[in-house]
């Protein structure tokens, strides 16, 4: 007796195998293999003793490819049919096994033509079904085309103006669908070359500076950088006339003029500090034109030689503490021990105060030095020009200043650290407009904790934790940040309750005193408002009510922001920076390893200049430890670069004040190159999706 073979379906999948038992339901069918499987009855399509299951399937497809499916579906019967049924309209009547076998495969390979109607059984599509059908095979096959077309044109080092056109889409936040990327990846694979250097050699990127701004553009800024045409709106308050004579301290480049600082009473045993902030709060409401546009952008986005105002710059020119102005602030009056420096009482005043002077640091911090301020005697040489301040102001200032910081430090419970300086950056030229990327690069370094920037520093932190404290009193919700502790890793967090900034060593620090540049202040700064007209009642007045959702809508926002806006910053000076070198032709510094990882290079921060680099060649350096290093080739894309070790020029062991600065600097955004969407490192890209 010859053996019963079946060819039967399973998932999709058709197969064959010997019949060894049968039921009604089901049978028992042994594969080519071995093993053994049961199989539904529903399942079973052909029973059969020959040929070989093997010969039957590779005849069968082999016949299969030749069958015409336009000419299938015209035989096809218009009602519901079977295989077999198809096998002896297009065949013969006598139809074979293989014939019907080979109809089976071309039936189900065919959706577009017949769709399935159970066992073995099929129904033919109607003729616009198909054409549709058709089409869409006919695009998938002219997108394939096109995709294979651009991929070549990218081998050979040409751009195709749609992969252009998409470039950061491309890098940054892919649709893998797309044929524009799936070219990038099809041709990454033909050539062996990274996307981005791939892109590079195509020409797809000309411009290193261009590179970088339309990738923050597209992330951030999608709909361009313009503002729509907006009337200030004037301040409706009677407000009156504050009798002081108040003074703004800057850098020669800032416009968004926030704060202003006044002295009263000096000689007299008690001496008042007024610290002033200009109030766009009186004009904006929540929910506004322009408050929507602050909203939306959160903060002014610093670079060097450039900047993204938060508003309008009508807007802020309307608002900003002008020298020559009575300007609209909302002041907080500290008032001191003239002797003992002991805080006595504050007073929060909203009111027009008369801006004497608009200081820059930049042009004073030579003159304004510990030396001039503390020995009245101390004269500069000839022609040289005091600031229009009054010397015993800054002078008192500067004690206070410098009380208020150590008794900052007691909580902190150590010294504030200003050993790493502060850097400035001027594009020659520039003057505020939009770099191209090849301007020439001025570094100089302005040292952290300056009279001048000490004087500001700790006026602002009084205001921002005074304020923070009182409208905590009145129940009155704010934007706050805190810190729990000064431990590694422990971050500083936004929030809407007054909590301890450890950092900073104030029982609680609400941002307050850039209402201009930062929306969290001016979010404040309507919710202090409402605290000076309204005292005890505020919570009832204030915009923002306790567990307001807007509120944590905002922080979320503004966190997420605020993270990407300083990270273009850190960048953008790091390729300035980079730019520095060449321009001058540097091609060694000195630097100090500032981190040491197992088996990877130690980081080194230059001693000079604003850059961070890996150091190979170090073996085992400690933190601490001077060297002298060539540098690698500059990558402007990536904004990389490295050292090799030439020698140590000095091991100096940090003491554990440094060694824990140290490690709260590991997590300086600036420490390194970008990070980009696609690995440029990666020889091979992801397989190409046809479908």
């Amino acid at each position: 007796m010859m053996p019963m073979y079946a060819l039967f379906e399973e998932a999709g999948k058709f197969q064959t195998g010997r019949i060894l038992s049968e039921a009604d339901s089901s049978a028992q069918i042994e594969l080519e293999s071995g093993k053994r499987v049961k199989v539904k009855a529903a399942h079973l399509l052909l029973k059969f003793e020959k040929p070989s299951p093997n010969e039957l399937m590779r005849e069968a497809q082999t016949l299969s490819a030749t069958i015409e499916l336009d000419l299938a579906w015209e035989f096809a019967p218009e009602d519901e049919f079977s295989f077999a049924d198809l096998s002896r309209e297009y065949f013969s009547a006598q139809a074979t096994l293989t014939e019907q076998t080979a109809a089976l495969f071309r039936l189900y390979e065919a959706p577009h033509y017949f769709r399935r109607a159970g066992k073995g059984r099929f129904k033919k599509a109607s003729a616009e079904v198909i054409a549709q059908a058709l089409a869409g095979i006919e695009k998938k096959k002219q997108i394939q085309a096109l995709i294979e077309s651009w991929a070549a044109e990218l081998g050979q080092g040409i751009c195709p103006a749609p992969i252009q056109t998409q470039l950061y889409k491309i890098l940054f936040k892919p649709d893998k669908n797309a044929p524009e990327y799936k070219a990038v990846v099809e041709a990454a694979r033909a050539t062996q070359t990274p996307p981005l250097a791939l892109l590079q050699k195509a020409g797809a990127i000309n411009s290193a500076y261009q590179f970088h701004w339309q990738r923050f553009l597209f992330d951030n800024f999608p709909k361009g950088t313009g503002f729509p045409n907006l009337q200030a709106p004037a301040i409706a308050d009677a407000l009156p006339l504050a009798n002081v004579q108040a003074y703004s301290i800057d850098d020669s480049q800032t416009t968004e003029i926030d704060d202003a600082l006044s002295v009263q009473g000096l000689g007299t045993g008690t001496v008042t500090l007024g610290i002033h902030i200009a109030a766009p709060a009186l004009a904006l409401k929540p929910g506004d034109a322009i408050d929507q546009l602050g909203r939306q952008r959160l903060s002014t986005v610093y670079m060097p030689g450039y900047k993204i105002t938060m508003l309008p710059d009508d807007v802020v020119q309307t608002y900003t503490l002008q020298e020559g102005r009575n300007c609209p602030a909302v002041s907080l009056y500290a008032t001191f021990d003239e002797a003992t420096l002991a805080l006595q009482n504050t007073e929060t005043r909203v009111e027009l105060v008369p801006i004497a002077a608009n200081l820059r640091h930049d042009q004073l911090d030579a003159i304004v030095t510990e030396a001039w301020l503390k020995d009245e005697s101390f004269t500069h040489t000839a022609g040289t020009v005091e600031p229009a301040m009054p010397r015993v102001q800054l002078a008192f200032m500067f004690r206070l200043a410098q009380h208020l910081k150590a008794q900052r430090e007691v909580v902190r419970g150590k010294p504030e650290n200003f050993n790493r300086p502060d850097y400035n950056f001027r594009l020659v030229g520039n003057d505020g407009q939009e770099p191209q990327g090849n301007e020439q690069v001025h570094i100089s370094i302005r040292q952290r904790g300056a009279p001048l920037d000490l004087m500001v520093a700790e006026a602002m932190i009084l205001a921002n934790s005074t304020w923070g404290n009182w409208m905590a009193e009145l129940g009155v919700p704010g934007i706050y940040r805190s810190q729990a502790s000064l431990l590694p890793g422990v971050k500083v967090r936004m929030g809407t309750k007054a909590l301890p900034h450890a950092g900073i060593g104030v029982p609680s620090y609400a941002w307050s005193t850039s209402p201009l540049r930062r929306y969290t202040d001016l979010v404040n700064q309507w919710q202090i408002i409402a605290c000076a007209k309204h005292g005890s009642t505020a919570a009832l007045a204030a915009p923002f009510k306790p567990k307001d959702a807007e509120l944590f809508s905002i922080i979320s926002a503004f966190d997420g922001a605020y993270g990407a806006y300083n990270a273009y910053q850190n960048g953008m000076e790091r390729f300035w920076t980079l730019q520095y070198l060449k321009q001058h032709n540097i091609t060694e510094l000195s630097a100090t390893v500032f981190k040491v990882f197992p088996g990877q290079p130690p980081m080194a921060r230059a001693d000079d200049l604003p850059l961070v680099l890996p150091v190979f060649g170090a073996g085992d350096l400690q933190r601490g430890t001077h060297v002298q290093l060539r540098l690698s080739e500059i990558d402007d894309i990536t904004l990389d670069i490295s050292g090799q070790l030439l020698h140590v020029l000095e091991v100096d062991a940090p003491s554990s004040a440094e060694a824990t600065e140290m490690i709260e600097d590991d997590d300086d955004s600036a420490a390194g190159p970008i990070s980009l969407a696609m690995d440029v490192n990666e020889a091979q890209a992801p397989e190409v999706n046809a479908a």
